[in-house]
């Protein structure tokens, strides 16, 4: 046995360091994990978990009013923000409970403070000195805020999950997952809410169909979005916020919320004194494995900044286990990675975009289905959902599906199996639908987009 205090130990207990803690510890491994801050890390606390619980808040107001149209008898309605907080603030306060729970029963030693790397073999928390045969660093990200003049009266989604009261006006800046969500939530909720984005279009890096027809609904539900458009500076009256824009325009509004990216959580851990290896954004290199460039050190999830996904992080902190305790050198497979976006209407997406398989395949087909769901017949909602697929016509291999639409995420959870295991498009036409449904557009479209338009 090493002399060493313990075999892993893991600086960050979110997604990916849990996930190693434990699995290490299962295979018999002496672990340690530290936490400074809250336990499960973004995606339980102000991340994936909140964030649907305030998704699932605002569809209510759909809901109600379209209950009418279904008989229901609508009497006044008010929403209580401190009742959705407190709640989402009880449920939060379990889980932390499990995740410390799961580290405890795995054998996993827990200690609470910050921990900074002093060698490559050793941390200091809370003035103790402890040492392992492995660190794994899994800290995760933190939101960017631009260094703008008054950027001190924003916000960001951390606290945006913890306001005393509901604004009546919001600005939020950003264009990728959590803009477009938090527009969404609270655009639904009644807060006037203005989206703005440096860019043409937001939802970079997705499909570009996708892209347009998603800004087009949230346009219709009553999002301000002002594209290529940007604040260069935030000024405080006594009773509002003032985003200065570069092209001299003024916003008013009580909240200005930034949601741009996040960066690698890195600065203190002493990465730079061990010469562990970092890029422009402070993300920390690591190989095929997630070892940095210190034999001893490992890296895994957000601070990695490779996919930004908890089932990403989850894979991640398996693999690494796998690595050093089981003989098994693996990684995480990063093809066909589904997403969903849990935007109004939701975003769903699995494999390439039409602009990518156009630049790795010669001849492409695009099938493509926007339609106004059973659901909205009997409602003055002019939603529209939007199906795409993308084929290779040479393999007939379906490289990529995307859909804006309800119960996106839910529907293309099913469809990633198919695309992993090389479904053709022959397949998707010969599976039998399931009807009435909205999923079942995605075996019944038969015709490609003819050339001419496809490009």
């Amino acid at each position: 046995m090493s002399d060493n205090d313990y075999d892993l130990f893991v600086i960050g207990a979110g997604s990916a360091g849990v996930r190693a803690a434990r699995f290490s510890a299962n295979y018999g491994a002496r672990v340690a994990i530290a936490e400074d801050l809250y336990m499960g890390g973004t995606c339980v606390n102000v991340g994936c978990i909140p964030k649907k619980l305030f998704v699932y808040a605002a569809l209510y107001n759909e809901d109600y009013i379209n209950s009418a149209f279904y008989g229901w008898k609508t009497k006044s309605r008010e929403f209580n923000w401190r009742t959705l907080i407190d709640n989402k603030d009880q449920e939060i306060k379990r889980l932390n409970g499990i995740y410390e729970s799961l580290l405890e029963n795995s054998g996993a030693d827990v200690f609470s403070g910050r921990a900074t790397l002093v060698g490559p073999n050793t941390v200091v928390i809370s003035g103790r000195k402890i040492t392992a045969n492995y660190i794994l660093v899994a800290t995760g990200g933190w939101p960017v805020v631009p260094n703008i003049p008054g950027k001190e009266y924003s916000i960001t989604s951390n606290e945006a999950f913890y306001l005393e009261s509901l604004p009546n006006r919001i600005i939020i800046v950003g264009g990728g997952y959590i803009a477009v969500e938090f527009a969404g939530i609270f655009n639904a909720l009644g807060v006037e809410t203005t989206l703005i984005y440096r860019g043409e279009m937001f939802m970079r890096g997705f499909d570009n169909d996708v892209r347009s027809h998603l800004a087009e609904e949230m346009l219709k539900k009553g999002v301000d979005i002002k594209f290529s458009t940007n604040i260069s500076s935030i000024e405080k009256t006594n009773d509002e916020l003032v985003g200065v824009c570069e092209d001299g325009s003024l916003i008013y509004a009580d909240e200005i919320m930034y949601a741009i990216g996040r960066n690698p959580k890195v600065s203190g851990l002493g990465l730079e004194d061990l010469g562990v290896k970092t890029g422009e954004n402070g993300e920390i290199i690591v190989d095929d494995y997630y070892k940095t460039t210190v034999d001893s050190i490992y890296a895994i999830g957000d601070v990695i900044d490779r996919i930004q996904l908890t089932p990403v992080a989850l894979a991640e902190g398996m693999a690494v286990a796998k690595t050093l305790f089981r003989n098994q050198p693996s990684s995480a497979d990063y093809e066909y990675i589904p997403t969903a976006v849990f935007s109004q209407p939701e975003l769903g997406t699995v494999g390439l975009t039409e602009e990518e398989a156009r630049k790795l395949y010669d001849e492409v087909a695009i099938y493509k289905s926007s339609f106004r769901t059973l659901k909205h017949t009997l409602t003055d909602s002019d939603e529209k959902t939007l199906m795409k697929m993308v084929v290779d016509k040479k393999s007939d291999r379906v490289l990529g599906v995307h859909m804006v639409g309800a119960h996106a995420g839910e529907i293309l959870q099913g469809v990633a199996v198919a695309l992993r295991a090389g479904a053709t498009k022959s397949v998707f036409d010969t599976t039998i639908g399931i009807h009435p449904t909205s999923a079942e557009e995605l075996v019944t479209m038969r015709e490609p987009v003819p050339e001419s338009i496809e490009k």
